[in-house]
């Protein structure tokens, strides 16, 4: 497995329910995790992210308030959004935006791509995306 040269690590109040709404429905898989701290390091396709349930010994600059990860969004490239879009609607999570077409002026022109947003169960803003060809 190739490493990722950046991969942010949430904190979160709830490590299984974090857990299932990563690998569940958003769909990444598991590379290891250990139990004490609850902690998991997870891929989809390459975008990487680690979790890690709140402990005492946890890097904490500030109060835990919720929503958590207040100004700022992590966008995962997804091989189907559609699918996604499906499981998150079964499980009822609420959108934050629902799916819907972005363009974006780039140096090379215009790059289009489906988005959608949702928070995670501790409210980081999850902007699931798939490029438009």
């Amino acid at each position: 497995m190739d490493w990722s040269p950046m991969v942010p690590e949430l904190l979160v109040s709830n490590f299984s329910r974090s857990l299932d709404f990563y690998t569940k429905q958003v769909g990444f898989s598991v590379m290891f995790q250990r139990k004490e701290p609850s902690f998991a390091y997870l891929d989809l396709n390459g975008a990487q992210l680690m979790i890690e349930e709140d402990h005492d010994g946890s890097w904490q600059v500030g109060a835990m308030n919720s929503p958590r990860g207040r100004g700022i969004n992590l966008q995962i490239d997804v091989p189907d959004l559609k699918v996604v879009e499906s499981r998150l609607k079964s499980s009822a999570t609420p959108m934050f935006r629902a799916l819907h077409e972005s363009w974006y002026e780039t140096s090379e022109g215009p790059v289009g791509q489906l988005e959608l947003l949702v928070q995670d169960p501790d409210g980081y803003l999850i902007r699931l995306v798939s490029d438009i060809v």
